[in-house]
């Protein structure tokens, strides 16, 4: 690709009403704002929720349901919906569509990690606008516990896009709830720390299962991996051209001056953790400060159930400080836990900092 992507995630509150129709000038906005990017030579994916409250609404449902096998119904009969949705958008500007479903396992993975990047690459390339969504009709915990959010943030990381555009109900980031006749929008992020004080937790749409933290988690994310990010308003046509050029109303996140590289960024945010190392103070100045690998002799404790290769995390005085791949079992690092001269339980190669 000649020019870095720019990522747009469109929440399904804001592509979808209360009876589960898609908004269809919804779709056109984002699609012309889409296609003039890609005309002047900056590719664009977008990753699309609405599968869940699409095949709900054409079903006559109002609600969305509990049980993980009726929400998996629907997203079976709304994918298509969803899809054709786009297709029809892009179409009017001479564009074709791909739909790409993935879920967590897919970057769980390092080779479906960079398998996903070569297949968007790839449309990318050919000049095709990559529609990506949860694959939510074989997932399990994705629904119940992911976000769209998340995983538009994954896409950005993987494609090392320039941009990630996160398109909901609201015009960006207060800090305070937008309600609340004191809310003061914040134009800029500039230190991330200071998100943690702020009082994001508040209400998700109907059909939704993000909310703002999730979007500020999305943001900080593509941050450490050096991508700009921007939370805008996607009912208002305009918006992701706005954010595209740095202008409009919203909130925009500055990148990382100094970005992980993309290994790292997968064992940050890509790789399950799958167990806990405690280590004592001399291992954590040790590895989190003169950047050596982690020895068994540092361990004090081993907690979960975990084979070579996975990722844990390792803690000291009760807080997590690193993730890496650990070179032993479970079982064999417990038994090896305090030991001198052996091999490394963490690789320094393997361990990216929190």
């Amino acid at each position: 690709m000649a020019r870095r992507a720019v990522v747009v995630k469109i929440g399904s509150s804001t592509l979808v009403d209360d009876r589960g129709r898609g908004r269809g000038r919804v779709f056109s906005n984002v699609a012309a704002d889409a296609a003039g990017l890609v005309e002047a030579g900056t590719p664009v994916v977008v990753v699309s929720s609405g599968a869940i409250a699409l095949g709900l609404g054409s079903l006559g449902r109002t609600a969305r349901p509990s049980r993980l096998s009726q929400l998996q119904a629907a997203s079976a009969v709304g994918q298509t919906l969803l899809q054709h949705s786009w297709e029809r958008a892009f179409a009017r500007h001479g564009l074709r569509t791909a739909q790409v479903l993935l879920t967590a396992a897919d970057v769980h993975r390092r080779d479906g990690y960079t398998n996903a990047r070569r297949t968007l690459e790839a449309l990318l390339r050919w000049g095709v606008v990559p529609v990506v969504n949860e694959n939510d009709s074989t997932a399990t915990d994705e629904i119940a516990f992911g976000d769209n959010d998340a995983l538009a943030a994954q896409v950005a990381l993987l494609l090392q896009a320039r941009l990630l555009v996160l398109l909901t109900d609201v015009d960006g980031l207060y800090d305070r709830a937008p309600s609340d006749p004191q809310a003061r929008p914040i134009a800029e992020v500039t230190d991330h720390a200071l998100l943690r004080s702020l009082d994001v937790d508040g209400g998700r749409g109907s059909w939704g299962s993000g909310g703002m933290r999730s979007k500020l988690v999305a943001a900080e994310m593509a941050s450490a991996g050096g991508i700009a990010a921007a939370i805008g308003a996607g009912a208002r046509a305009g918006a992701l051209a706005d954010a595209a050029a740095g202008r409009g109303a919203g909130t925009r996140f500055r990148p990382d001056p100094s970005p992980l590289p993309a290994y790292k960024l997968w064992l940050r945010y890509g790789k399950p953790v799958s167990g806990r190392l405690t280590v004592d103070a001399g291992a954590r100045k040790a590895v989190a400060e003169l950047g050596t690998s982690l020895l068994p002799v540092g361990v004090t404790a081993v907690e979960g159930r975990f084979q070579a290769g996975d990722a844990v995390e390792l803690v000291e005085a009760g807080a997590a400080f690193a993730v890496g791949i650990c070179d032993y079992d479970a079982a064999a690092l417990r038994d090896a836990a305090g030991a001198r001269g052996l091999d490394e339980a963490v690789h320094r190669d393997n361990l990216v900092l929190l």
